[in-house]
């Protein structure tokens, strides 16, 4: 089973691996379906490991995004890049 630390280092991962494909801008997103299920993909792994951190990491590390925090940024990406 994963640790804390281990899980923030995962989510620290995908979102590199977002930035680096968000970096091509909308126009490429929407065209490639590829590119839009792998953000897809990227953004499950940090929503199911921000959910994993429970109400105790967060009450004391507040600054690291909660799994409602995630959904609600996917939401927002999907209204801004459709």
């Amino acid at each position: 089973m994963r640790n804390n630390s281990e899980r923030v280092l995962d989510m620290l991962e995908d979102i590199e691996h977002i930035e680096r494909y968000s970096e091509k801008g909308p126009d490429v997103f929407k065209k490639d379906e590829l590119i839009q299920t792998w953000v897809v993909y990227h953004l499950q792994i940090i929503g199911e490991a921000a959910s994993k951190l429970g109400h105790a990491f967060h009450d004391t590390y507040p600054e690291t995004p909660s799994s409602d925090h995630c959904h609600a940024e996917f939401a927002h990406s999907r209204i801004l890049w459709s």
